[in-house]
């Protein structure tokens, strides 16, 4: 099944020789310094009888790195698996030379940093929440401290090697703050950071007290890639309701760059696992399972001792498989390999003891003298003898209660290659998405997973492999290289849009500069909320007040003989006069119903109130069912405001509201959706037409006009070729300009200010 996403290097080289594609890529970021960040390097070190010895991993990870930084200059920096306490100064020293050979670099660590940052936060905070065992959080701010401490390690040494043309690629969950750190020191680097654990709901990431912080940690990457759509949509809420920062379709805008997010599922080295049954030593061990096994059905469970592996519930629903089918005794096996796991760890040792209590149970109650329902082995296995299980198991039992990816699954189907064989999924398992032809579960419903179990058994060959060459297809494309390669050409796409780009550039300023001094007239026109000041959190009038500065700054415009200062604001006139009441500029409410003159409001003739009525009827039975709601009633439109209401629940009543007000529209009457708000007023009634009366009214030598919102597009469209016009943010308009904020208005304004003087 394709992943629905729009990559464009693939999409364009799908039908080439995908090596041929990777030397491509090499080629075209050669150049550039890639560099690998994550706790635990390639590369391992270990004290025998004395001595370092250096280890080398073989794992997944390692190897889809390789792919893309065999041919560039690249460097991978982590813990290298030892207590620096343990280690003398020329040790480090000789650790440091070594591990550069392997295009590696150590972040040295305490054995208090080991137990407080890794076994502590990462392991007893982090690891259980986001796979939801809220009750296995521990929550200590020693905890939290460690973890800071020692991502600032990790970017004090990563930043010996970063320059602004840098790769950056970051690497799970202990390592969340990283990014920020980096883009701290390196702005323009190229940082990407991959998860390789679930993203959990909103509802279990607000749990976490240092929630904040982690995201924006993680928003200091470029690019944040997950295993799956559902954990980038997990994270997008969490950073909606938690920092406040909205997305345009899994693209976050965040302190002025472009922060993409995108599903990319990690996969296995499948050629390596297609062709390894085929070796000798493969084929030795696997005669000596079958004398084993006795020709039984075999089902194979191969899993880390973790209790997000659902392994106790496994065994639950095995016994009631057994149960129910009679019939299977002595036909089928279970062959359970539960690989060590953090051992000294209290909760896991308590663990390996209900699953070992569990088995001698289902032993005790069904086996014979010559079967045995299940096979329990506690150890770590080579690759042939893993190899050797997978492709000789008729079922592969894979029920994690909650799992970021799975590779195990992705591994069994590579075994069996030409072969059948029956998957027996949890829905709850990253890999699952990907796999609809697996028999897919609930972890927690024993009776399911029996029926399941039972239709693997007894399903034909002919089905098993069909579903089963489906599986391969799939799993053979995304490979562990193809998603290295993947991820890194996704993040070069995204880097390559800066969102800086949009923003006045000095030149563009001068301009407007210059045409200010040599100007005898001067209109400038300036919307207030988002233009001149920030938003807050509701319309709260007392909040809204304009700062010193602002007065300052319009006060010292206006009285230059040359200026006509003009605010053009939705606010109602009461606001606005009691905003500028000193200050002697032009005043316009509710988007052109007022115009202040003379010391006085004047009513337009395009204004009417008569309608009001039954729309306000409307917007207070919906304020009344959404807590946060607010509704402003000006003299010639109605607001209704939804900032203070959660994201989700104010997108369903937005969309609900608005159908409801266009049903019972009157002509001329419109709804209008604004910043977090949705307003009812007439349709001939906006800024552009009262901007167009000011235009008017007298020949301008200079026109300025600056605004944020929908509103003020109005404005804009009416403007003269010669005018100067400015949208507040990085959104599209038809205004001439973006500008980056508020401030960056002030700083234009004062210097025109003082420019013409």
């Amino acid at each position: 099944m394709d992943r629905p996403t729009s990559r464009f290097w693939f999409r364009l080289t799908e039908k080439l020789d995908y090596a041929y594609n990777v030397r491509i890529l090499e080629a075209r970021y050669m150049s550039k310094k890639l560099i690998i960040v994550s706790t635990r390097l390639p590369v391992t070190i270990k004290r025998v009888d004395g001595k370092l010895q250096f280890t080398q991993s073989s794992g997944g990870l390692a190897t889809g790195v390789s792919t893309v930084s065999r041919n560039r200059d690249s460097v991978w920096v982590g813990w290298p698996g030892i207590a620096s306490d343990d280690l003398t100064k020329k040790e480090m020293q000789e650790i440091t030379r070594k591990l550069k050979e392997f295009k590696c670099h150590p972040v040295f660590l305490t054995q208090d940093q080991v137990d407080l940052y890794y076994s502590g936060y990462c392991n007893a905070t982090l690891w259980p929440l986001f796979h939801y065992f809220t009750e296995n959080s521990q929550f200590h701010r020693r905890y939290w401290r460690s973890y800071q401490e020692v991502n600032g390690l990790f970017a004090d040494e990563t930043l010996r090697f970063v320059t602004n043309d840098s790769d950056v690629w970051v690497h799970d969950y202990q390592l969340m703050l990283l990014p920020k750190l980096l883009r701290k020191n390196r702005p323009n680097a190229h940082i990407g950071y991959f998860l390789h654990i679930p993203f959990p709901s909103y509802e279990i990431f607000r749990l976490l007290p240092e929630r904040n912080q982690v995201l924006e940690g993680l928003l200091g990457a470029d690019l944040i890639g997950f295993h799956t759509y559902d954990y980038v949509r997990h994270f997008l809420r969490s950073t909606q309701r938690h920092l406040g920062i909205d997305n345009q379709l899994g693209t976050i805008y965040y302190e002025n760059r472009k922060i993409q997010t995108d599903a990319f599922p990690i996969g296995i080295e499948y050629d390596k696992f297609a062709k390894n049954p085929k070796s000798r030593r493969v084929k030795k061990i696997t005669k000596t399972l079958d004398v084993f096994q006795k020709n039984k059905k075999v089902i194979l469970a191969v899993d880390r001792t973790d209790y997000s592996k659902g392994i106790p519930a496994r065994l639950d629903a095995y016994e009631l498989f057994l149960e129910q089918h009679p019939e299977y005794h002595n036909e089928v096996v279970l062959l359970l390999l539960a690989v060590p796991s953090r051992g000294d760890v209290e909760a896991y040792k308590e663990l390996r003891q209900t699953i070992e209590q569990k088995v001698s149970r289902i032993n005790g109650r069904f086996s014979s003298v010559d079967w045995s329902p299940i096979n329990y082995l506690h150890q770590h296995m080579d690759f042939d003898e893993l190899t050797s299980l997978y492709a000789n198991a008729d079922v592969m039992y894979v029920t994690p209660l909650r799992d970021g990816m799975n590779l195990v699954a992705k591994e069994y189907i590579a075994t069996h290659h030409n072969k059948d064989g029956v998957l027996v999924l949890s829905e709850m398992a990253g890999v699952a998405s990907e796999l609809p032809e697996a028999l897919q579960v609930n972890p927690n419903n024993k009776q399911e997973i029996a029926n399941r179990l039972f239709d693997a058994l007894e399903m034909h060959p002919k089905e098993q492999k069909k579903r089963m060459k489906a599986m391969q297809q799939r799993v053979s494309t995304y490979t562990i290289e193809r998603w290295a390669s993947d991820f890194l050409e996704q993040l070069h796409a995204t880097v390559n849009t800066p969102v800086d780009h949009q923003f006045m550039k000095k030149a563009e300023t001068n301009e407007i500069r210059a045409d200010y001094v040599k100007a005898d007239s001067r209109l400038l026109l300036l919307d207030y909320d988002g233009t001149l000041r920030s938003f807050v959190d509701s319309p709260d009038e007392k909040k809204a007040k304009p700062s010193k500065r602002v007065k300052k700054i319009l006060k010292a415009l206006q009285e230059n003989k040359k200026n006509e200062v003009v605010i053009i604001s939705g606010r109602p006139k009461r606001a606005l006069r009691t905003f500028f009441q000193n200050i002697k500029i032009g005043l316009i409410a509710e988007h052109g119903a007022w115009v202040y003159k003379a010391g006085s409001w004047v009513k337009s003739s395009l204004t009417s109130s008569k309608w009001k009525e039954p729309y306000l009827d409307v917007l207070k039975r919906y304020a009344d069912r959404t807590p946060g709601a607010i509704i402003e009633e000006k003299d010639y439109s109605l607001v209704w405001h939804f900032r203070n209401v959660t994201p989700d629940l104010a997108f369903v009543r937005k969309e609900e509201l608005k159908m409801e007000l266009q049903n019972i529209a009157f002509d001329d009457i419109g709804v209008f959706e604004g910043h977090k708000m949705l307003e009812i007023k007439a349709q001939s009634l906006h800024k552009g037409a009262i901007a167009t009366e000011l235009i008017s009214d007298k020949k301008w030598d200079f026109i300025l006009c600056i605004g944020d919102d929908y509103t003020d597009e109005d404005m804009f469209h009416v403007l003269p070729e010669r005018a100067h016009s400015i949208h507040v943010g990085p959104e599209e308009s038809a205004a001439k300009h973006n500008i980056k904020d508020v401030d960056a208005v002030l700083d234009l304004l004062e210097l025109l200010e003082n420019s013409g003087k």
